[in-house]
């Protein structure tokens, strides 16, 4: 695949976003070229491509282009389209098993991954063991592949120790906060701080921080630069998942593609529900205590757990975390040593995620 060089006009986001597919898709067709060869079934790389294929707002590999060109990346864009490709892998391993641990039925408005696989063979003996099984085997080759897409990406000695580091923690941050969340929703305390812990290692670096630093390392970034995306990355990356949290229960299906009773049938230990048990009376944390983590909660049970977040003003307060994080970002973003497309790209993809309603 001929990919074109940058220049310093405004970025293209919807391009990179074309680019990135290109990439996934040429790597895809390669595992299908193999799979075929050794006689393995092609479902594992169908699945994976319907899924990338789905939607998603490949945010992470956004930022890492946009990292690229804020650190001066300049000429060929073939090795940071490689490695934003492999972060979008990254990202389908993380959701696949998360709504595997999560039992969420779907996931983009199409039926989860392991609902799919098991609605596909549904003469097995036990179809939903099986689309378990397969859904966690499926998330494991995103996960070697996002690898695989990584070390084969052209990088310079001294380019390639740094970038594998950031991806290398970025991995253990999100498995970490992956982990925290798990024991989160089987503790009866709600506490913010822990929420918000949460929301850092398991969203925050792997979503915005890690994604410009990798693009950033590889058009070879001063240690100031990378300090700066830290500071922009970690606020922006909370304000994503804390808009993620309200629309997982204020959000419409239609427009978010997910359900919004999930998060309160797991009890999912969230900053919006943490502030609304801590702000509650005794009364609504009667109400509170009895339907949420209720797996049988129906709309209307839900309706009455959405009126106490309002009532108590924990809705409010987290947008004003939104609103407090986005600005806070943005300050960095307007004193950095950025050239002047990349401030523009990364201020229009700040926004968005902080403001987006699906």
């Amino acid at each position: 695949m001929q990919l074109p060089a940058t220049s310093a006009g405004p970025i293209d986001l919807a391009g990179v976003r074309d680019r990135v597919e290109e990439v996934l898709t040429d790597f895809l067709d390669s595992k299908d070229r193999t799979a075929t060869a050794l006689g393995h079934p092609l479902e594992i790389t169908e699945t994976l491509r319907e899924f990338l294929a789905s939607g998603g707002k490949r945010i992470r590999p956004l930022l890492c282009v946009v990292g690229w060109h804020a650190a001066g990346g300049h000429g060929d864009m073939g090795p940071v389209l490689r490695a934003a490709a492999a972060l979008e892998m990254f990202v389908a391993w993380a959701l696949v098993h998360d709504d595997l641990m999560d039992r969420s039925d779907t996931r983009r408005g199409r039926p989860a991954v392991h609902r799919t696989l098991a609605s596909r063979h549904p003469s097995l003996r036990d179809a939903d063991r099986f689309g378990d099984n397969a859904a966690l085997l499926i998330g494991n080759f995103a996960l070697i592949w996002s690898g695989e897409l990584l070390h084969t990406t052209q990088l310079t000695p001294q380019q390639r120790p740094t970038v594998q580091q950031f991806y290398d923690t970025m991995l253990s941050e999100v498995m970490f906060g992956q982990y925290r969340d798990l024991l989160g929703t089987e503790h009866t305390d709600y506490d913010v701080d822990t929420a918000l812990a949460v929301i850092r290692y398991k969203t925050a670096t792997g979503t915005v921080q890690r994604p410009l630093q990798i693009g950033a390392a590889i058009a070879g970034a001063t240690p100031t630069i990378l300090d700066t995306c830290t500071d922009i990355g970690l606020p922006l990356g909370e304000a994503f998942q804390l808009r993620d949290d309200l629309l997982g229960v204020f959000g419409i299906p239609q427009r978010t593609g997910k359900p919004n009773l999930d998060d309160l049938r797991e009890g999912k230990r969230t900053v919006l529900l943490a502030l609304a048990v801590q702000r509650a009376t005794a009364a609504q944390r009667d109400i509170l205590c009895s339907l949420v983590a209720n797996p049988s909660l129906d709309e209307h049970g839900a309706s009455r757990i959405r009126s106490v977040m309002e009532e108590t003003g924990a809705r409010e307060a987290v947008e004003k975390m939104i609103s407090d994080r986005l600005t806070q970002a943005l300050n960095v973003l307007d004193a950095a040593p950025f050239p002047p497309h990349a401030t523009a790209a990364l201020r229009q993809l700040a926004h968005s995620a902080a403001t987006r309603t699906t």
